[in-house]
């Protein structure tokens, strides 16, 4: 390569000398002739030879130089003659080879004769993804090579050829883990000091669809106040699936799945995209409490993989149901009280009123109140358990006739009511009872409303009587102005018919009958009479007829009848 001068190694004194000299080195090469009498003269030397650049000699001490570039892979020999002359004339020559020994002065060459990326993430164990050629231009351990590559990575090299080396797959690939990979490809000779070169490959993953979607949670819950306007958004549903592309874009879907007998999608939707999922229609609690369902998200792939999530919706209750009474009943046509002897000590216990909320919590907890009383002093109510009991001691003073009116409430925001009137009797006797509570049965309310109902009766009968008696009416003259048209004085306009003749009867005396009907513009079917055939009446078969037969009744018989308007001959 570079070297540029030469030592000799060792001198042949002979007509040929051999010299190996190190391309890389710095080797020259001496020659020197003795005359007879053993005195070393002074040379004149010439240098022949096919590259006269690349070595040189000094003509006077005869040492062989390297001038130019020596190299072992261009030329591993030279050949070349020298001569020498001394002063006197003579001259002798010599061959002079050289021979070049090898250094380690080329690096390995590498190059990809083919490469396959990406590469699929469920390709086997062994799959080939590179075709390797690694040269170098040195000789014997200089060109020895090896190829590696990172240890840690899921790859190896494999021999093939001579220089030839694969790279394949050493373990499962996995895209989620690792989309791709910088694979440095290193080739190494054996030489002193060893020289190497690297290249790097860029290997993409392919993805597969094998990962199906994750829910972030394993179960969702969420609330949902009753009474809630159709179409609003409850919560949000997630996936994530580690696929890319299409095999990562999530489909959510409902399961189908029923809830008290009524499929779930009657309740609730989901946006398949965004995986909010709404409300379809108000709900009620006291109808139903909670909401349990299945939501599955579904990824693109093919086949498409999929998972389920379980979602529960509490339904929480809103004050929108006011306390119902259950006692004492409220009728309003009979008269209930309670009874209270004028003995009763303080603390007597009247009568509970009961009464039930349809909500639930704070908005069922109930609470009674007297409202309206004829006696405030006599009477109170508790008021969490609705008890009516005296608070003093009865008295003869004290009427017969008492009216509390107790109202419920429940402790809802905002909290709705009822009320409930209890009449009680303070009396030592059901007679004493009655007589006192003779006007009172029917209090201003009942009667109010039993008037009501009353008028109410009235009109509606009132009403389909003067509609029967209009619809007899029209009727009626209706018929009367039938009965005048069936009477008309209208000119009679003869109408004659086309003669038919029907033959009757078997034998060998056939009867014949005319009929000839003359009827005004208002005659009825029922207005035409015919007579009987006479005696002297004779059958006649028409030959162009279709085998009907008409009777020709004669017009003696016809005219017997005078009251017919229709003339018959």
């Amino acid at each position: 390569m570079d070297s540029r001068s030469s030592d000799i190694k060792y001198m042949q004194p002979m007509n040929q000398s051999l010299v190996s000299v190190d391309s890389a080195g710095n080797d020259t090469l001496t020659l020197q002739r003795e005359n007879k009498s053993g005195d070393i003269s002074q040379m004149s030397t010439l240098v022949k030879g096919t590259i006269p650049n690349t070595f040189t000699i000094d003509e006077n001490t005869g040492i062989i130089s390297v001038s130019g570039q020596i190299d072992f892979e261009k030329d591993k020999k030279y050949e070349f003659r020298v001569e020498a002359k001394d002063q006197g004339g003579l001259t002798d020559t010599s061959k002079v080879i050289i021979e070049v020994t090898d250094a380690n002065d080329n690096a390995p060459v590498i190059n990809i004769m083919s490469f396959s990326s990406p590469v699929s993430e469920d390709a086997p164990p062994g799959t080939k993804i590179a075709i390797i050629n690694i040269k170098d231009a040195d000789s014997e351990m200089n060109g020895q090579l090896k190829c590696s590559i990172d240890l840690k990575l899921p790859f190896k090299i494999q021999s093939s050829l001579t220089n030839y080396y694969n790279l394949v797959s050493d373990q499962t690939l996995d895209r989620e883990t690792t989309p791709e990979y910088n694979i440095t490809i290193t080739a190494t000779d054996s030489g002193s000091p060893p020289l190497s070169s690297a290249k790097i490959l860029h290997l993409r993953i392919s993805d597969v669809n094998d990962n199906a979607p994750l829910f972030d949670k394993t179960v969702y819950s969420a609330y949902l106040t009753e009474n809630n306007s159709p179409g609003i958004s409850i919560f949000t549903v997630s996936a994530r699936d580690s696929d890319w592309n299409q095999n990562a874009r999530i489909s959510y879907m409902l399961e189908d799945s029923q809830v008290s007998g009524t499929p779930v999608s009657s309740f609730v939707s989901i946006n398949s995209e965004s995986g909010v999922i709404h409300a379809v229609r108000s709900l009620d609690y006291e109808q139903i409490k909670h909401l349990t369902f299945v939501v599955k998200a579904q990824d693109g792939g093919s086949p498409p993989l999929s998972s389920n999530v379980t979602v529960k919706i509490q339904i929480q209750d809103q004050n929108d149901n006011a306390p119902q009474v259950l006692y004492p009943v409220q009728s309003g046509g009979s008269l209930v009280a309670e009874m209270v002897p004028r003995s009763a000590d303080v603390g007597y216990l009247v009568s509970k009123v009961v009464a039930v909320d349809g909500d639930s919590g704070q908005n069922a907890w109930l609470s009674y109140k007297l409202y309206k009383y004829t006696d405030r002093a006599l009477f109170e109510v508790g008021l969490q358990n609705g008890e009516i009991r005296t608070i003093r001691q009865v008295t003869d003073k004290d009427v017969v006739k008492q009216r509390l009116t107790v109202i419920v409430e429940d402790n809802g925001q905002p909290s709705r009511s009822a009320t409930v009137i209890v009449n009680v009797a303070v009396a030592d006797s059901f007679p004493e009872v009655l007589s006192e509570f003779t006007d009172f049965t029917q209090d201003k309310e009942y009667n109010d409303n039993l008037t009501f109902f009353l008028v109410l009766a009235l009109a509606v009968v009132s009403f389909l009587f003067a509609t029967c008696l209009v619809v007899i009416i029209s009727v009626k003259i209706y018929r009367w102005r039938q009965s005048r048209l069936y009477h008309s004085s209208l000119p009679v306009i003869p109408y004659y018919p086309p003669r038919y003749s029907d033959t009757l009867g078997s034998g060998t005396l056939p009867h014949v009958y005319n009929y000839e009907v003359c009827r005004t513009t208002d005659s009825r079917k029922s207005d035409c009479k015919f007579g009987g055939a006479g005696s002297q009446s004779i059958l006649i078969m028409d030959p162009s007829s279709t085998g009907t037969m008409q009777r020709i009744q004669s017009e003696k018989s016809i005219l017997d009848e005078q009251d017919s308007p229709v003339e018959v001959s």
